[in-house]
């Protein structure tokens, strides 16, 4: 395939400050994936830390070729914010923890009604809507902690008086399959924009997008509906995804791997020990490729996190968050993978944005119930 001549360098920038730690191997990923032919940009943001083989906290920009390696396998993945009607006054923890259960398969009917709704078409993996998956995949009932913009926020349809979800997850086995697919013939090979096999990928890329939409809103639904509460949509938005866009002064193809499209407000989710921002993009976002960083990032291997925390933290002592929360996870390994101690300081990620001029904080979330596993369906 020909690319155009007489491309630059790439350039690559990292969005960081003195305080913000970043592992070097991050550091090395981000710069060899800039070798990839076709790449223009790469931009490192204030959660990047190592992947497999791509660093996660990412964006990169190329031009005539695109490459599924670069977003991974779960294609989709993203956060949805819903506010409920449940009065954050008239919180009942152990009521609704015990009530708390999204482990069992959703009736076929309520799965091709909710793809109709959103005219996604079915197919494999559909048993798979409205579960939440492994990993730091959650879904988190939050309380408002402080409103600092109060425009922006009242703008939303927000309510201070009353809780929101917060929903992580993606496309599931959809999204491994799609990526098995392409590695299976290619391996880390890019696709030319305009091929055949392009045009193949993208189909799929955008159909598990919309699939992992559908995932988000199911599973806020199943998690309300144990709380026999309603909610209201605020925004859904994907972080590891292919798109046109613009960068380095042309138009492109974005990766998005663990970032977000900076198109609109959202959220930079901390751990679960610790607060998430509802933020507003501003400034030059060409500074960071257009997307915002989508949490705080880990600061330990999950094989490490456990090595680690087992002999200072009992599995009970992890469920309750020095904030008063309450975790529901009852597979130990994932509870200790996840841990708030195995991720960067939120606080600090955030500050590297708001200091850049970046984006500004529109409130702060502070985490009530934070549902990722039961290991058998009551």
């Amino acid at each position: 395939m020909e690319l155009p001549s007489g491309l630059p360098p790439p350039v690559i920038r990292i969005i960081t400050m003195k305080d913000n730690w970043i592992e070097g191997e991050a550091i090395r990923q981000l710069e060899k994936t800039a070798e990839l032919s076709g790449i223009l940009m790469a931009v490192g943001l204030p959660e990047l830390h190592p992947g497999k083989g791509i660093p996660v906290g990412a964006v990169f920009a190329s031009v005539s070729i695109f490459y599924p390696y670069l977003v991974g396998n779960d294609v989709g993945c993203g956060m949805g914010l819903w506010q409920t009607d449940l009065d954050r006054r008239k919180v009942k923890l152990d009521r609704w923890v015990a009530r708390l259960d999204l482990e069992s398969e959703l009736e076929q009917e309520e799965i091709a009604s909710s793809l109709e709704e959103e005219n996604v078409f079915p197919g494999p993996g559909d048993a798979g809507l409205g579960s939440i998956g492994g990993g730091n995949h959650f879904a988190e009932l939050q309380a408002i902690e402080k409103v600092e913009d109060a425009e922006l926020f009242q703008g939303l349809g927000l309510s201070a008086h009353e809780l929101v979800l917060l929903v992580h997850s993606g496309s599931r086995a959809l999204g491994e399959a799609l990526l098995r697919a392409h590695v299976d013939r290619y391996k880390a090979e890019g696709l030319a924009e305009e091929s055949e096999e392009g045009a193949k990928y993208l189909a799929g890329h955008h159909h598990a997008l919309a699939w992992a939409r559908v995932n988000r809103k199911l599973v806020a639904k199943r998690f309300l509906d144990c709380l026999g509460a309603e909610g209201r949509p605020i925004l859904d938005l994907c972080h590891n995804s292919i798109a046109r866009g613009n960068g380095a002064g042309r138009s492109c193809w974005l990766h998005r791997k663990g970032a977000v499209p900076s198109e609109g407000p959202t959220v930079i989710a901390g751990s679960r020990g610790a607060l998430s921002y509802l933020v507003m993009p501003a400034g030059d976002q060409e500074k960071c490729l257009y997307s915002i960083t989508h949490g705080a990032g880990r600061k330990w291997r999950r094989g490490d996190s456990k090595t680690r925390l087992r002999s200072r933290y009992t599995p009970v002592a992890l469920t309750r968050p020095p904030h008063g929360g309450r975790v529901i996870c009852e597979d130990k390994n994932l509870l200790y993978e996840e841990a708030p101690q195995a991720y960067k300081d939120i606080d600090t990620v955030v500050k590297v944005f708001t200091d850049a001029g970046l984006v500004r904080v529109i409130a702060t979330l502070r985490p009530v119930i934070t549902y990722k596993k039961r290991l058998e369906p009551k």
